[in-house]
């Protein structure tokens, strides 16, 4: 499985795990309260920053974000149909500032790192009974792991298509992607059940 982490010695590598999820956290809070644009483009332009301190060139950086900031764009295109300029700009800047911080947490932390961080954070939850933290830990690393997985896999059906003269289309890459995903968490859920990770309490 690939995984989005980068190997460095930035800064942000190291930085405590806790500290970047906590203000990844922080500023999508603060982003969707907050409605200035000059203030809004700033925190972008300033995420931007960050997110080019993690060492990575700028191909492998646009490889990384195009599938997401194509999804921006979109849902900024339709905020614009439905609401004033203005409301769309800041949902753009609001997701591309978010999008870029999440992006630099991703590649400066490892999935360990985020699971054991994740189920600490957790942990006062499982007062209540109804979550085991480590179990939220175990989703959060194993989300982390899939993505790049099918993404990689969606331009792997897309190639393929493109290969046999078939034209790309979205239903005809969603249904084998959704299938191939659907196969993967099955072979990982048996193996983790295999494992004795999950034990859950009666």
């Amino acid at each position: 499985m690939q995984s989005f982490y980068v190997e460095g010695n930035s800064a942000l590598h190291r930085l405590s795990p806790r500290i970047k999820i906590v203000s990844l956290f922080l500023l999508g809070f603060l982003l969707f309260i907050g409605g200035n644009l000059f203030l809004l483009a700033a925190v972008t332009l300033l995420t931007a920053l960050i997110y080019g301190s993690v060492g990575l060139s700028l191909r492998q950086s646009a490889a990384r974000l195009r599938p997401i900031f194509l999804t921006i764009a979109v849902v900024a295109l339709f905020t614009l149909i439905v609401n004033p300029w203005h409301e769309a700009l800041a949902t753009l800047l609001r997701l591309t500032a978010l999008m870029l911080l999440a992006a630099a947490v991703t590649a400066t932390t490892t999935i360990t790192q985020f699971m054991d961080e994740i189920a600490a954070l957790a942990r006062p939850l499982e007062r209540t009974g109804w979550v085991r933290a480590d179990d939220i830990g175990l989703a959060v690393g194993l989300v982390l792991r899939f993505v790049p997985d099918i993404v990689a896999r969606y331009h792997a059906i897309g190639e393929a298509h493109a290969a046999r003269g078939l034209k790309v289309r979205a239903t005809t890459i969603l249904i084998p992607l959704i299938i191939l995903t659907l196969r993967d968490a099955d072979n990982i859920a048996a193996a983790i059940d295999a494992r004795g990770i999950r034990r859950h309490v009666s």
